[in-house]
């Protein structure tokens, strides 16, 4: 216990406790979190944050490119779609957070590319580092002992290096020896940096098209025809600087469509081929021109790219009210719900008279009545085509001048339609076939089937900006990785009149490659650019 005492006594009495550091100054914090923030480990943190910040975009279906999907997803997951909403995940691209990362990266990099573009430029323009005062410490080394004069040695050492594209330098050291030093390998530095340079060019090029540029989707229905106008699209994303006066003013019809499936195998129903067929003009009273449209071969107007993406099908549809009038007429869109394109549509009547009318339902290509399923499509090809409709009279929701998509229908203020023994009428039709509507509200004929082109129209200013940044990444990781920095020293002295000692060693700054090995050779080619003969072994 008295032991224990004065190990207390003596830790209290022993020297003070150093004073805790006195809190950064605003102006040393903002230094040291510059610091911080342009170090190479925060910008490829950064970097892979903003890969992990992407994957939601990438699982996610996105509003701006996507709406109908969002929708469906609400639907389907009205709490999880909340929370989506707070987090700005169904707009991942543009949330706030998202653009953090992308601004914080940008600048992270350049505060990494500035100091050590500086750093490279002042090694290029230094002359190679002196001779360490030991050469034999170094990883590789050999000693020579030559017939030839110094200067004969230290000439033909300073060929033998420029040769191998070393950069040379050739003093006498404190003690009159002769020393050529010799550099190499800065093409790996200059690598690191096009490939951080590179990185930055691919961001400012995404960002510049991001902002300057837009990207929309249209559904045109087999022999009609689209204005490149905002009222056109169906959907539609304008970068933050889009201007609408900058749409090129070309236009398109829809000639043909054609569309294959494998009709058979393990891969029934797969889709082999899609193309389209179009007559475009650049401008309006401009020679129309044709292009064969194919999936990855996009049409390419004023810097705009019209790609095709997507197809399906568009049954015609007549609509007669309960006075017998023509309240509505023409192809329908529906949208494809699975691989044997099942597919969902809507159909609004605001014109129907007493009442309007609304129709939702499917358009299976290929019959078929599953006992358990009922109707369902068989195969994606247009072989046995029906409609199965429900039939709702109401207020479709069109008049209070809210705009409301075409694909969905809001039964808030509809009444769906019902046999007399109370179920719902349900309506499924073959092509030509009509159906009266209960309490004589009108009928509805399916006339035929036509099909669609889903198409995407963008426009990226600036696209090539990126590519090239990639490409010359990929040449910058090249050279970083390949090429190896190195450094070699040649010392002559004469030890005695006809005969000089020559110590040649070698560094390598970066791991692979046989030092000892090129040393060794280096040594003999010196050996021989001095006249001498190469020892027997």
């Amino acid at each position: 216990m008295a032991a224990l005492r004065g190990r207390e006594r003596g830790i209290a009495g022993g020297a003070p406790r150093q004073a805790p550091a006195p809190p950064l100054r605003p102006a040393e914090f903002l230094r040291w979190a510059w610091r911080q923030l342009t170090s190479m480990r925060t910008a490829l943190m950064l970097l892979f944050l903003l890969a992990i910040a992407a994957v939601p975009g990438s699982v996610i279906p996105q509003s701006p490119v996507d709406p109908l999907a969002v929708a469906r997803y609400r639907l389907l997951h009205p709490a999880l779609s909340g929370w989506y909403d707070r987090l700005g995940l169904f707009h991942v691209y543009s949330s706030v957070w998202f653009g953090a990362i992308y601004v914080m990266l940008m600048v992270s990099l350049l505060g990494c590319i500035v100091p050590r573009v500086r750093v490279y430029w002042r090694g290029l323009r230094a002359r190679p580092p002196r001779a360490p005062r030991n050469l034999v410490r170094l990883p590789a080394h050999q000693t020579l002992e030559l017939s030839a004069t110094p200067r004969e040695v230290a000439d033909a050492a300073a060929a033998e290096l420029r040769g191998q594209r070393f950069r040379v330098d050739e003093y006498a050291d404190e003690d009159g020896r002769l020393v050529v030093a010799g550099e190499k390998g800065f093409l790996r530095e200059a690598g690191n940096l096009v490939f951080h340079i590179s990185l930055l060019v691919v961001l400012i090029g995404v960002g510049v098209a991001g902002l300057y540029g837009y990207k929309g989707a249209v559904i045109v229905v087999d022999g009609q025809g689209f204005s490149n106008t905002l009222t056109q699209y169906d959907e539609f994303t304008p970068g933050g600087r889009f201007n609408p006066a900058d749409l090129p003013p070309f236009s398109f019809t829809v000639d043909a469509f054609h569309v294959s499936f494998q009709p058979d195998g393990p891969q029934m129903g797969a889709p082999r081929d899609f193309d389209a067929d179009l007559t475009y003009s650049t401008s309006p009273g401009a020679t129309p021109r044709h292009y064969h449209l194919q999936v990855n071969h996009p049409l390419e107007i004023d810097g705009t790219s019209v790609f095709l993406v997507g197809h399906g099908y568009a049954p015609r549809i007549t609509v007669r009210d309960g006075d017998g009038h023509v309240s509505f007429s023409g192809p329908v869109p529906f949208l494809p719900q699975d691989g044997s394109f099942t597919s969902y549509g809507v159909v609004k009547v605001p014109d129907a008279q007493p009442t309007q009318l609304a129709f939702e339902g499917y358009f299976l290509p290929t019959l078929q009545l599953d006992p358990r399923q009922g109707p369902i499509s068989v195969f994606p090809d247009e072989l046995n085509p029906a409609l199965t409709l429900l039939a709702y009279h109401g207020d479709v929701g069109l008049d209070d001048g809210i705009a409301t998509s075409v694909y969905q229908l809001d039964r808030a203020g509809l009444t769906r339609f019902r046999r007399p023994d109370g179920q719902p009428f349900r309506m499924q039709l073959a092509p030509g076939q009509t159906v009266t509507l209960p309490h004589g509200a009108g009928s509805i004929r399916f006339d035929g089937v036509d099909r669609f082109v889903k198409l995407q129209i963008s426009h990226a200013p600036a696209k090539v900006v990126p590519l090239f940044g990639v490409l010359a990444a990929i040449l910058g990781l090249i050279g970083s990785l390949f090429v190896r920095p190195r450094r070699a020293w040649v010392r002559a002295r004469e030890d005695q009149p006809g005969r000089t000692v020559v110590e040649v060693a070698g560094l390598d700054r970066a791991a692979g490659g046989d030092l000892a090995a090129d040393i060794d050779a280096l040594s003999s080619r010196i050996r021989a650019r001095s006249g001498e003969e190469e020892e027997a072994p």
